[in-house]
């Protein structure tokens, strides 16, 4: 299936945000999602299934002052 991830298509075979999240990298990193500019909480991610097209929005906080 054909997503885009923060702005650039990705191929994925995972089918829901939990699982493409750990298909790209970020299983176990501290991140903020949106899917097609909605906010999606870390605990509806295992059950958000993806469609083809779908625009995630994966956010990592930093530091600095």
């Amino acid at each position: 299936m054909r997503i885009e991830v923060n702005g650039d298509p990705r191929d994925i075979k995972a089918t829901t945000v939990a699982d493409a999240l750990a298909e790209l990298g970020w299983a176990k990193a501290r991140v903020a999602t949106a899917l097609n500019g909605d906010f999606l909480p870390s605990a509806a991610r295992a059950g958000q299934t993806l469609r083809d097209g779908d625009r995630l929005e994966v956010l990592a906080p930093m530091q600095g002052g």
